[in-house]
């Protein structure tokens, strides 16, 4: 067994003993950890705040985010599925209780997204249409977020990948798999950049998708930038790592 989940286990067992403390105050000390990327040191106020405030939404949204942190954090395949399998959970009980919070809609996007690669592909095929419904829905409600044109980006680069005897195999099997094509997920990802140039992971990905077009000089220019920018995110040593075997390959 891994040795994060138990550890991890035993701080979410002591965070109840906090709940003496007002909700509002739990989340407040929460959110420092939150800043700090620490997810189960988060967790250890955020779910002891879930139980006096079931029906906050920024809350679950928040807790969502921190299973996701948590996934990033474990190396066992197990693991990264029951974690991916508990920000689903938190995001759509957000979402069901304000389905026209934008945040509870990307919460939603990026949940499904985690827990996709642990999914059978009937189930990857009807994770990916609740993915991209929520990406939109939270594009339709703020324009200005960044976050969920990357998903919509990772949406159409997928679908795009999929070589013609796989999808033909797929089709034959689960029914007509979406079409897509890299230039799709490339204009997404350019929007992320023009919405919020900070995030590495814009680039990177954009980088990705243009050496799929076979635009090599700006793969590498995109990338190499990425590379260069600080993290920020709990996914960024990962994505970077990505961006340098892409890189490498060109």
């Amino acid at each position: 067994m891994s040795l994060l989940v138990p550890s991890v286990l035993a701080l979410l067992v002591s965070g109840f003993a906090l709940a003496a403390e007002p909700a509002d105050e739990l989340i407040k000390k929460g959110d420092i950890f939150y800043a700090k990327l620490q997810p189960a040191e988060a967790l250890k106020y955020y779910l002891p705040a879930e139980e006096l405030d079931p029906a906050n939404v920024p809350l679950l949204v928040r807790i969502a985010r921190q299973y996701r942190h948590l996934q990033t954090e474990c190396t066992r395949k197990e693991d990264k599925a029951k974690w991916a399998t508990m920000a689903v959970s938190y995001a759509n009980r957000a979402v069901k209780l304000a389905p026209e919070d934008p945040e509870a809609q990307l919460a939603v996007a990026v949940s499904y997204g985690k827990l996709l690669p642990f999914e059978s592909i009937k189930e990857q095929l009807t994770c990916s249409k609740t993915i991209k419904c929520a990406a939109e829905k939270c594009i339709q409600l703020d324009p200005h977020e960044d976050i969920p044109w990357q998903v919509l980006g990772r949406y159409y680069f997928n679908y795009a990948d999929i070589n013609p005897v796989k999808r033909a195999l797929g089709n034959m099997r689960y029914g007509n798999i979406p079409t897509a094509t890299f230039e799709q997920a490339a204009k997404c990802f350019e929007k992320a950049i023009e919405l919020n140039p900070n995030r590495l992971m814009h680039f990177i990905e954009l980088g990705c998708t243009y050496a799929k077009m076979n635009r090599t000089a700006d793969a590498k220019k995109m990338i190499t930038k990425g590379l260069a920018m600080t993290e920020t995110e709990k996914d960024d040593p990962e994505v970077k790592q990505k961006g340098r075997e892409v890189l490498k390959s060109l």
